[in-house]
């Protein structure tokens, strides 16, 4: 098996270390002894959808994610088949504002009802939050200069995320995939099933991933 992963905008849209999320997956795959090509793309590539298993788009400036959405309009065709025939979307950041109505009064690609505005004091600061998806608390940091407004599709909650099929984006940030290792498990887990519902699996081994979230709430929280 190989699981096949494009790295969109990855020069334009690469604030505060959100590859750590590409490198957190790709570890989970290779624990199960999966082979990972990873392509990066951006502004002047050609995009084939259809070759991804999943496809990650990390945060950036405003300027940035404006010009990137600019560029991806062209694709919102594709990008509505791909969400649709339960292809894997991870968006983390302001990246999410991409794919619904509009942003502020700019059209964005209305894959998805909620819109987004940006704001003039950032929402900056770290959230501990429960979640029915995996069986521990998800923590991550936001930093952001939008927020979403009629989000019918709330992945984690409302304020911070979307979810739709294989579509999962959030403003938080950590990287998050790192920082929650039994969330980069679910998503690893969910994309190896959707290649091969029989896969035997092994342990995942992410011990200093799993000493690194628990290190969290001894220092920060329980102390």
């Amino acid at each position: 098996m190989i699981i096949n992963i494009c790295y969109l905008y990855y020069d334009l849209l690469n604030l505060y270390g959100e590859i750590g999320n590409i490198k957190a997956i790709t570890k989970a795959f290779e624990t199960q002894k999966i082979k990972v090509n990873v392509d990066k793309l951006s502004i002047g590539d050609n995009i084939d959808f259809n070759k991804y298993d999943l496809i990650y788009i990390g945060c950036g400036t405003e300027n940035n994610l404006l010009i990137v959405l600019n560029d991806l309009l062209k694709y919102k065709k594709e990008i509505k088949e791909y969400i649709e025939s339960n292809k894997f979307i991870i968006a983390t950041g302001n990246s999410i504002d991409l794919f619904g109505k509009g942003i502020n009064s700019t059209k964005a690609l209305n894959i998805f009802n909620y819109s987004t505005k940006f704001i003039d004091k950032r929402i900056v600061g770290d959230y501990i939050i429960d979640t029915d998806l995996v069986d521990s608390k998800i923590i991550g940091f936001q930093n952001s200069g939008s927020v979403i407004e009629n989000n019918d599709i709330p992945f984690i909650n409302k304020e911070i995320g979307v979810n739709y099929k294989n579509f999962y984006g959030t403003y938080l940030l950590g990287p998050v995939l790192i920082r929650n290792p039994k969330l980069n498990k679910y998503i690893a887990t969910k994309i190896i099933n959707s290649k091969n519902p029989k896969f035997k699996f092994k342990k995942f081994n992410l011990d200093l991933d799993e000493e690194a979230y628990r290190s969290y709430f001894e220092i920060y929280i329980e102390k």
